[in-house]
Protein backbone atom coordinates (compact mmCIF):
# COMPACT_ATOMS: atom_id res chain seq x y z
CA UNK A 1 0.00 0.00 0.00
CA UNK A 2 1.49 3.35 -0.99
CA UNK A 3 1.47 6.35 1.28
CA UNK A 4 -0.53 9.36 0.15
CA UNK A 5 0.10 12.89 1.34
CA UNK A 6 -3.56 13.69 0.74
CA UNK A 7 -5.18 14.57 4.04
CA UNK A 8 -8.51 12.90 4.64
CA UNK A 9 -11.06 15.26 6.07
CA UNK A 10 -13.00 14.05 9.08
CA UNK A 11 -16.48 15.52 8.88
CA UNK A 12 -17.36 15.83 12.55
CA UNK A 13 -20.76 17.26 11.75
CA UNK A 14 -23.08 16.74 8.77
CA UNK A 15 -23.55 19.46 6.21
CA UNK A 16 -26.62 21.59 6.42
CA UNK A 17 -29.56 19.79 4.91
CA UNK A 18 -30.70 20.43 1.39
CA UNK A 19 -33.79 22.21 2.58
CA UNK A 20 -31.76 24.90 4.29
CA UNK A 21 -29.53 25.22 1.23
CA UNK A 22 -32.58 25.70 -0.99
CA UNK A 23 -33.93 28.47 1.23
CA UNK A 24 -30.51 30.08 1.24
CA UNK A 25 -30.60 30.35 -2.56
CA UNK A 26 -34.13 31.66 -2.58
CA UNK A 27 -33.31 34.52 -0.21
CA UNK A 28 -31.87 36.51 -3.11
CA UNK A 29 -35.21 36.49 -4.91
CA UNK A 30 -37.40 37.24 -1.86
CA UNK A 31 -36.90 40.97 -1.67
CA UNK A 32 -39.86 42.06 0.38
CA UNK A 33 -40.73 45.71 0.69
CA UNK A 34 -40.61 47.33 4.12
CA UNK A 35 -44.43 47.84 4.36
CA UNK A 36 -45.01 44.19 3.45
CA UNK A 37 -42.58 43.05 6.13
CA UNK A 38 -44.20 45.22 8.79
CA UNK A 39 -47.66 43.91 7.90
CA UNK A 40 -46.43 40.33 7.99
CA UNK A 41 -44.74 40.79 11.41
CA UNK A 42 -47.87 42.41 12.86
CA UNK A 43 -50.04 39.49 11.78
CA UNK A 44 -47.57 36.98 13.23
CA UNK A 45 -47.34 38.83 16.55
CA UNK A 46 -51.12 38.98 16.88
CA UNK A 47 -51.36 35.28 16.15
CA UNK A 48 -48.70 34.40 18.75
CA UNK A 49 -50.38 36.49 21.46
CA UNK A 50 -53.69 34.77 20.83
CA UNK A 51 -52.13 31.33 20.74
CA UNK A 52 -49.74 31.77 23.70
CA UNK A 53 -51.11 34.28 26.25
CA UNK A 54 -48.59 36.49 27.99
CA UNK A 55 -49.62 34.98 31.30
CA UNK A 56 -48.34 31.51 30.35
CA UNK A 57 -45.88 30.11 32.91
CA UNK A 58 -42.19 30.07 31.95
CA UNK A 59 -40.65 26.85 30.69
CA UNK A 60 -38.61 25.27 33.50
CA UNK A 61 -38.08 21.76 32.17
CA UNK A 62 -34.45 20.72 32.51
CA UNK A 63 -34.51 17.97 29.89
CA UNK A 64 -36.02 17.85 26.45
CA UNK A 65 -39.14 15.73 26.14
CA UNK A 66 -37.30 13.34 23.84
CA UNK A 67 -34.35 13.03 26.27
CA UNK A 68 -35.54 11.76 29.66
CA UNK A 69 -33.14 11.55 32.61
CA UNK A 70 -31.15 8.35 32.91
CA UNK A 71 -32.36 5.65 35.26
CA UNK A 72 -30.23 3.40 37.45
CA UNK A 73 -29.95 0.07 35.68
CA UNK A 74 -27.07 -1.23 37.82
CA UNK A 75 -27.47 -3.04 41.12
CA UNK A 76 -25.58 -0.57 43.34
CA UNK A 77 -25.80 2.83 44.97
CA UNK A 78 -23.08 5.43 45.47
CA UNK A 79 -23.00 8.11 48.16
CA UNK A 80 -21.14 11.37 47.46
CA UNK A 81 -19.58 13.10 50.45
CA UNK A 82 -20.34 16.80 50.70
CA UNK A 83 -16.78 17.74 51.59
CA UNK A 84 -15.71 21.17 52.88
CA UNK A 85 -15.08 23.21 49.74
CA UNK A 86 -11.37 23.60 50.51
CA UNK A 87 -10.93 20.04 49.24
CA UNK A 88 -12.42 20.63 45.80
CA UNK A 89 -14.26 23.63 44.38
CA UNK A 90 -12.46 26.30 46.42
CA UNK A 91 -9.21 25.22 44.78
CA UNK A 92 -10.58 26.46 41.47
CA UNK A 93 -10.60 30.05 42.71
CA UNK A 94 -6.82 29.97 42.35
CA UNK A 95 -6.96 28.28 38.94
CA UNK A 96 -4.07 30.31 37.50
CA UNK A 97 -1.74 28.65 39.98
CA UNK A 98 -3.07 25.07 40.01
CA UNK A 99 -0.27 23.93 37.73
CA UNK A 100 3.30 25.23 37.70
CA UNK A 101 3.50 24.80 33.92
CA UNK A 102 0.25 26.29 32.64
CA UNK A 103 -2.74 28.45 33.49
CA UNK A 104 -5.50 25.98 34.37
CA UNK A 105 -8.38 28.49 34.27
CA UNK A 106 -9.46 27.56 30.71
CA UNK A 107 -9.22 23.86 31.58
CA UNK A 108 -11.33 23.82 34.76
CA UNK A 109 -14.26 25.46 32.94
CA UNK A 110 -17.41 23.43 32.21
CA UNK A 111 -16.87 20.99 35.09
CA UNK A 112 -13.40 20.17 33.82
CA UNK A 113 -14.37 19.61 30.18
CA UNK A 114 -12.48 22.78 29.29
CA UNK A 115 -13.18 25.16 26.43
CA UNK A 116 -15.71 24.02 23.80
CA UNK A 117 -14.42 23.35 20.31
CA UNK A 118 -16.75 25.27 17.98
CA UNK A 119 -17.38 22.56 15.43
CA UNK A 120 -21.06 23.17 14.73
CA UNK A 121 -24.02 21.07 15.67
CA UNK A 122 -26.86 21.72 18.08
CA UNK A 123 -24.85 21.04 21.23
CA UNK A 124 -21.26 21.22 22.33
CA UNK A 125 -19.86 17.71 22.66
CA UNK A 126 -16.23 18.43 21.75
CA UNK A 127 -13.93 20.21 24.19
CA UNK A 128 -10.23 21.02 24.55
CA UNK A 129 -10.04 18.79 27.63
CA UNK A 130 -6.82 18.76 29.68
CA UNK A 131 -5.22 15.35 30.16
CA UNK A 132 -4.97 15.68 33.98
CA UNK A 133 -8.52 16.81 34.73
CA UNK A 134 -10.38 13.50 35.11
CA UNK A 135 -11.12 14.11 38.80
CA UNK A 136 -13.37 17.08 38.00
CA UNK A 137 -15.23 15.31 35.21
CA UNK A 138 -15.63 12.21 37.38
CA UNK A 139 -17.08 14.36 40.18
CA UNK A 140 -19.57 16.05 37.85
CA UNK A 141 -20.65 12.71 36.39
CA UNK A 142 -21.24 11.10 39.81
CA UNK A 143 -23.13 14.15 41.06
CA UNK A 144 -25.68 13.50 38.29
CA UNK A 145 -25.43 9.71 38.30
CA UNK A 146 -28.76 7.86 38.39
CA UNK A 147 -27.40 5.40 40.97
CA UNK A 148 -26.45 8.13 43.42
CA UNK A 149 -28.13 7.93 46.83
CA UNK A 150 -28.53 10.69 49.40
CA UNK A 151 -28.96 8.09 52.16
CA UNK A 152 -25.59 6.76 53.35
CA UNK A 153 -27.35 3.87 55.09
CA UNK A 154 -28.23 2.54 51.64
CA UNK A 155 -24.87 3.12 49.96
CA UNK A 156 -22.69 0.34 48.62
CA UNK A 157 -19.75 2.65 47.93
CA UNK A 158 -18.70 6.11 49.15
CA UNK A 159 -17.12 8.68 46.84
CA UNK A 160 -14.74 11.24 48.35
CA UNK A 161 -14.54 14.08 45.74
CA UNK A 162 -11.07 15.42 46.53
CA UNK A 163 -9.32 17.34 43.73
CA UNK A 164 -6.01 15.85 44.77
CA UNK A 165 -4.40 16.13 41.36
CA UNK A 166 -5.06 19.84 41.04
CA UNK A 167 -3.80 20.43 44.55
CA UNK A 168 -0.70 18.31 44.00
CA UNK A 169 0.32 20.12 40.82
CA UNK A 170 -0.11 23.49 42.56
CA UNK A 171 2.56 22.67 45.17
CA UNK A 172 5.10 20.75 43.08
CA UNK A 173 7.77 23.34 43.91
CA UNK A 174 6.97 23.53 47.60
CA UNK A 175 10.16 22.55 49.43
CA UNK A 176 8.47 22.46 52.82
CA UNK A 177 7.13 18.92 52.82
CA UNK A 178 4.68 19.60 55.63
CA UNK A 179 3.06 22.35 53.57
CA UNK A 180 3.17 20.19 50.44
CA UNK A 181 1.21 17.46 52.22
CA UNK A 182 -1.09 19.51 54.43
CA UNK A 183 -4.32 19.48 52.42
CA UNK A 184 -4.05 15.73 51.75
CA UNK A 185 -3.43 15.11 55.46
CA UNK A 186 -6.42 17.25 56.43
CA UNK A 187 -8.60 15.38 53.92
CA UNK A 188 -7.70 12.00 55.37
CA UNK A 189 -8.22 13.24 58.94
CA UNK A 190 -11.62 14.63 57.97
CA UNK A 191 -12.95 11.62 56.09
CA UNK A 192 -11.68 9.02 58.57
CA UNK A 193 -13.55 10.92 61.30
CA UNK A 194 -16.90 10.44 59.57
CA UNK A 195 -19.32 7.85 60.91
CA UNK A 196 -19.52 5.95 57.63
CA UNK A 197 -15.78 5.47 57.49
CA UNK A 198 -16.07 3.28 60.58
CA UNK A 199 -18.45 0.90 58.84
CA UNK A 200 -15.51 -0.84 57.14
CA UNK A 201 -12.50 1.35 58.01
CA UNK A 202 -12.79 2.99 54.60
CA UNK A 203 -12.72 -0.14 52.45
CA UNK A 204 -15.92 0.90 50.68
CA UNK A 205 -14.60 4.45 50.13
CA UNK A 206 -12.80 5.67 47.03
CA UNK A 207 -10.97 8.63 45.53
CA UNK A 208 -10.71 9.57 41.85
CA UNK A 209 -7.47 11.38 41.00
CA UNK A 210 -6.64 12.97 37.65
CA UNK A 211 -2.85 12.58 37.83
CA UNK A 212 -0.58 9.55 37.96
CA UNK A 213 0.02 7.62 41.18
CA UNK A 214 3.68 8.65 41.13
CA UNK A 215 2.62 12.16 42.18
CA UNK A 216 1.24 10.81 45.48
CA UNK A 217 3.77 8.19 46.56
CA UNK A 218 6.71 10.09 47.99
CA UNK A 219 8.89 7.40 49.51
CA UNK A 220 10.61 9.42 52.23
CA UNK A 221 10.36 12.66 54.17
CA UNK A 222 14.14 12.98 54.09
CA UNK A 223 14.67 14.44 50.63
CA UNK A 224 12.20 16.65 48.80
CA UNK A 225 14.20 16.52 45.58
CA UNK A 226 14.19 12.72 45.22
CA UNK A 227 10.50 12.57 44.35
CA UNK A 228 9.91 15.89 42.62
CA UNK A 229 6.57 17.31 43.55
CA UNK A 230 5.10 14.16 45.07
CA UNK A 231 3.08 14.15 48.26
CA UNK A 232 2.27 11.26 50.59
CA UNK A 233 -1.46 10.83 49.97
CA UNK A 234 -1.32 7.27 48.61
CA UNK A 235 1.29 6.20 51.16
CA UNK A 236 -0.94 6.99 54.13
CA UNK A 237 -2.21 3.80 55.85
CA UNK A 238 -5.83 4.96 55.91
CA UNK A 239 -5.76 5.72 52.19
CA UNK A 240 -4.38 2.24 51.54
CA UNK A 241 -7.68 0.96 52.92
CA UNK A 242 -9.52 2.92 50.23
CA UNK A 243 -9.68 2.34 46.51
CA UNK A 244 -7.89 5.02 44.50
CA UNK A 245 -8.80 5.59 40.86
CA UNK A 246 -5.99 7.21 38.90
CA UNK A 247 -5.03 7.65 35.24
CA UNK A 248 -1.86 5.64 35.96
CA UNK A 249 -1.41 3.16 38.78
CA UNK A 250 1.88 1.99 40.22
CA UNK A 251 2.17 -1.46 38.62
CA UNK A 252 3.99 -3.17 41.50
CA UNK A 253 2.81 -1.51 44.72
CA UNK A 254 -0.58 -0.20 43.69
CA UNK A 255 -2.80 -3.02 44.92
CA UNK A 256 -5.54 -0.55 45.91
CA UNK A 257 -5.03 1.56 42.78
CA UNK A 258 -7.16 1.15 39.66
CA UNK A 259 -6.55 2.78 36.29
CA UNK A 260 -9.23 4.93 34.70
CA UNK A 261 -8.95 6.42 31.19
CA UNK A 262 -7.37 9.76 30.50
CA UNK A 263 -10.14 12.06 29.25
CA UNK A 264 -10.10 12.77 25.53
CA UNK A 265 -12.03 15.48 23.68
CA UNK A 266 -15.42 13.87 22.97
CA UNK A 267 -18.16 14.13 25.64
CA UNK A 268 -21.47 13.10 24.06
CA UNK A 269 -24.91 13.91 25.41
CA UNK A 270 -26.75 11.00 23.84
CA UNK A 271 -26.12 7.44 22.74
CA UNK A 272 -26.97 8.50 19.20
CA UNK A 273 -24.06 10.94 19.15
CA UNK A 274 -21.69 8.18 20.25
CA UNK A 275 -23.02 5.69 17.69
CA UNK A 276 -22.73 8.30 14.94
CA UNK A 277 -19.09 8.90 15.82
CA UNK A 278 -18.32 5.17 15.89
CA UNK A 279 -19.79 4.76 12.42
CA UNK A 280 -17.70 7.66 11.13
CA UNK A 281 -14.56 5.96 12.41
CA UNK A 282 -15.58 2.71 10.74
CA UNK A 283 -15.95 4.40 7.38
CA UNK A 284 -13.13 6.95 7.29
CA UNK A 285 -10.36 6.32 4.76
CA UNK A 286 -6.99 5.43 6.33
CA UNK A 287 -4.17 5.92 3.80
CA UNK A 288 -1.35 5.57 6.39
CA UNK A 289 -0.15 2.23 7.68
CA UNK A 290 0.97 3.84 10.94
CA UNK A 291 1.64 7.18 12.61
CA UNK A 292 3.35 8.70 15.61
CA UNK A 293 2.28 11.80 17.51
CA UNK A 294 4.87 12.83 20.07
CA UNK A 295 8.22 14.38 20.76
CA UNK A 296 11.62 13.27 21.97
CA UNK A 297 12.54 13.00 25.64
CA UNK A 298 15.86 13.50 27.38
CA UNK A 299 17.36 11.61 30.30
CA UNK A 300 14.47 9.22 30.76
CA UNK A 301 15.18 5.53 30.27
CA UNK A 302 11.49 4.74 29.70
CA UNK A 303 11.37 7.28 26.87
CA UNK A 304 14.50 6.12 25.02
CA UNK A 305 12.31 4.31 22.49
CA UNK A 306 10.93 7.64 21.27
CA UNK A 307 13.98 8.62 19.25
CA UNK A 308 13.77 5.29 17.45
CA UNK A 309 10.05 5.65 16.73
CA UNK A 310 10.56 9.15 15.35
CA UNK A 311 13.45 7.93 13.19
CA UNK A 312 11.52 4.98 11.77
CA UNK A 313 8.33 6.97 11.16
CA UNK A 314 10.17 9.84 9.48
CA UNK A 315 11.98 7.34 7.26
CA UNK A 316 8.87 5.55 6.07
CA UNK A 317 6.57 6.63 3.24
CA UNK A 318 3.77 4.73 5.01
CA UNK A 319 3.95 6.66 8.29
CA UNK A 320 2.65 10.11 9.19
CA UNK A 321 4.70 11.89 11.85
CA UNK A 322 3.39 14.75 13.98
CA UNK A 323 6.50 15.71 15.91
CA UNK A 324 5.77 17.56 19.12
CA UNK A 325 8.55 19.82 20.32
CA UNK A 326 8.70 22.84 22.57
CA UNK A 327 6.27 25.44 21.31
CA UNK A 328 4.67 23.11 18.76
CA UNK A 329 1.07 24.30 18.70
CA UNK A 330 -0.16 21.67 16.23
CA UNK A 331 0.23 18.97 18.86
CA UNK A 332 -2.11 20.92 21.13
CA UNK A 333 -4.80 21.19 18.48
CA UNK A 334 -7.26 18.33 19.15
CA UNK A 335 -8.54 18.12 15.58
CA UNK A 336 -5.01 18.05 14.14
CA UNK A 337 -4.05 15.21 16.49
CA UNK A 338 -7.24 13.23 15.85
CA UNK A 339 -6.88 13.84 12.12
CA UNK A 340 -3.46 12.18 12.01
CA UNK A 341 -4.77 9.23 14.00
CA UNK A 342 -7.94 8.84 11.94
CA UNK A 343 -5.84 8.64 8.77
CA UNK A 344 -3.82 5.76 10.25
CA UNK A 345 -4.38 2.07 10.75
CA UNK A 346 -1.92 1.80 13.65
CA UNK A 347 -0.82 4.42 16.18
CA UNK A 348 2.50 4.04 17.99
CA UNK A 349 2.21 4.58 21.75
CA UNK A 350 5.59 5.00 23.39
CA UNK A 351 5.96 5.66 27.13
CA UNK A 352 6.56 9.30 27.95
CA UNK A 353 7.38 10.95 31.26
CA UNK A 354 5.63 7.95 32.78
CA UNK A 355 4.36 4.67 31.37
CA UNK A 356 0.95 5.84 30.17
CA UNK A 357 -0.18 8.46 27.64
CA UNK A 358 -3.38 10.37 26.99
CA UNK A 359 -2.50 9.82 23.33
CA UNK A 360 -3.56 6.18 23.66
CA UNK A 361 -7.15 7.22 24.33
CA UNK A 362 -7.08 9.86 21.60
CA UNK A 363 -5.97 7.14 19.18
CA UNK A 364 -8.70 4.73 20.21
CA UNK A 365 -11.29 7.50 19.93
CA UNK A 366 -10.07 7.88 16.34
CA UNK A 367 -10.44 4.13 15.70
CA UNK A 368 -6.67 3.67 15.41
CA UNK A 369 -5.18 0.38 16.63
CA UNK A 370 -2.61 1.13 19.38
CA UNK A 371 0.91 -0.30 19.22
CA UNK A 372 2.53 -0.61 22.66
CA UNK A 373 6.19 -0.97 23.65
CA UNK A 374 5.68 -1.47 27.40
CA UNK A 375 2.98 -3.60 29.06
CA UNK A 376 2.53 -0.82 31.62
CA UNK A 377 1.26 1.65 29.02
CA UNK A 378 -2.07 -0.21 28.90
CA UNK A 379 -2.21 -3.85 29.93
CA UNK A 380 -1.39 -3.52 33.64
CA UNK A 381 -3.32 -0.27 34.02
CA UNK A 382 -6.92 -0.38 32.83
CA UNK A 383 -8.05 -3.93 33.52
CA UNK A 384 -11.69 -2.96 34.10
CA UNK A 385 -11.87 -1.62 30.56
CA UNK A 386 -9.95 -4.12 28.44
CA UNK A 387 -10.76 -7.41 26.69
CA UNK A 388 -8.87 -10.42 28.01
CA UNK A 389 -7.26 -10.98 24.62
CA UNK A 390 -4.70 -8.19 24.21
CA UNK A 391 -4.03 -9.07 20.59
CA UNK A 392 -7.69 -8.53 19.71
CA UNK A 393 -7.34 -4.74 19.90
CA UNK A 394 -3.61 -3.92 20.04
CA UNK A 395 -0.08 -4.82 18.93
CA UNK A 396 2.82 -5.29 21.34
CA UNK A 397 6.46 -4.82 20.37
CA UNK A 398 9.11 -5.32 23.04
CA UNK A 399 11.16 -2.12 23.21
CA UNK A 400 14.20 -4.12 24.32
CA UNK A 401 14.39 -5.84 20.94
CA UNK A 402 15.32 -4.07 17.75
CA UNK A 403 12.14 -4.00 15.68
CA UNK A 404 11.42 -2.89 12.14
CA UNK A 405 8.00 -1.43 12.81
CA UNK A 406 6.82 -1.10 9.22
CA UNK A 407 7.83 -4.67 8.46
CA UNK A 408 6.04 -6.05 11.52
CA UNK A 409 2.82 -4.15 10.90
CA UNK A 410 2.80 -5.08 7.22
CA UNK A 411 2.55 -8.75 8.19
CA UNK A 412 -0.89 -8.23 9.72
CA UNK A 413 -3.53 -9.20 7.18
CA UNK A 414 -6.36 -6.97 5.98
CA UNK A 415 -8.96 -9.13 7.72
CA UNK A 416 -7.02 -9.04 11.00
CA UNK A 417 -6.70 -5.26 10.78
CA UNK A 418 -10.45 -4.95 10.21
CA UNK A 419 -11.22 -7.15 13.22
CA UNK A 420 -8.82 -5.26 15.48
CA UNK A 421 -10.16 -1.88 14.38
CA UNK A 422 -13.72 -3.01 15.07
CA UNK A 423 -12.65 -4.14 18.56
CA UNK A 424 -11.11 -0.70 19.20
CA UNK A 425 -14.21 1.12 17.95
CA UNK A 426 -16.45 -1.06 20.13
CA UNK A 427 -14.34 0.00 23.15
CA UNK A 428 -14.80 3.73 22.57
CA UNK A 429 -17.96 4.25 24.70
CA UNK A 430 -16.50 2.85 27.91
CA UNK A 431 -13.21 4.71 27.36
CA UNK A 432 -15.13 8.01 27.03
CA UNK A 433 -16.42 10.40 29.69
CA UNK A 434 -19.95 11.30 28.66
CA UNK A 435 -21.08 14.88 29.21
CA UNK A 436 -22.06 15.43 32.88
CA UNK A 437 -25.49 16.59 31.69
CA UNK A 438 -25.93 13.65 29.33
CA UNK A 439 -29.49 12.46 28.84
CA UNK A 440 -30.91 9.61 26.82
CA UNK A 441 -27.47 8.01 27.16
CA UNK A 442 -27.64 4.31 27.92
CA UNK A 443 -24.11 3.19 27.00
CA UNK A 444 -21.76 2.53 29.94
CA UNK A 445 -19.09 5.24 29.96
CA UNK A 446 -15.77 5.40 31.84
CA UNK A 447 -17.47 6.44 35.09
CA UNK A 448 -20.18 3.77 34.85
CA UNK A 449 -17.57 1.04 34.38
CA UNK A 450 -15.57 2.21 37.41
CA UNK A 451 -18.57 2.55 39.72
CA UNK A 452 -19.89 -0.88 38.83
CA UNK A 453 -16.47 -2.48 39.40
CA UNK A 454 -16.04 -0.70 42.75
CA UNK A 455 -19.49 -1.76 43.93
CA UNK A 456 -18.88 -5.36 42.93
CA UNK A 457 -15.56 -5.32 44.76
CA UNK A 458 -17.09 -3.77 47.90
CA UNK A 459 -19.93 -6.27 48.02
CA UNK A 460 -17.49 -9.18 47.69
CA UNK A 461 -14.82 -8.03 50.12
CA UNK A 462 -16.17 -5.55 52.66
CA UNK A 463 -17.26 -6.79 56.09
CA UNK A 464 -19.24 -4.11 57.88
CA UNK A 465 -18.60 -3.41 61.54
CA UNK A 466 -21.57 -1.11 62.15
Amino acid sequence: MSYSKKHVKIDLWPDKDEKEKKYSKNRETLKLTIPTLLLFCSICLTFLILLFPLTSPPQTTTFEASSPPRTCDQNFTVYVYDLPKEFNTNLLQNCRHLNIYTDMCPHVANNGLGQPLRLGGDRETWFATHQFIAEMIFHARVENHPCRTWEPDNADIFYVPFYGGLYSSSVFRQHNLTKRDELAVRLVDYISGQRWWGRSNGRDHFLAIGRTAWDFMRSSDDDASTDFGANILMQMPRVRNMSVLTVERQPWKGQNQFGIPYPSYFHPYTSAEMLTWQNKMRNVERPNLFSFVGGPRKGLEKAAIRDELIRQCAGSSRCELLKCESGGSRCHDPMTVLGVMARSRFCLQAPGDSFTRRSTFDAMLAGCIPVFFSPHTMYTQYMWYLPDDKSSYSVFMDEKNSTLIEQELSRITESEVAQMREAVIEMIPKMTYAHPNATNYDLPDAVDVALEALAKQAKANVVYSL
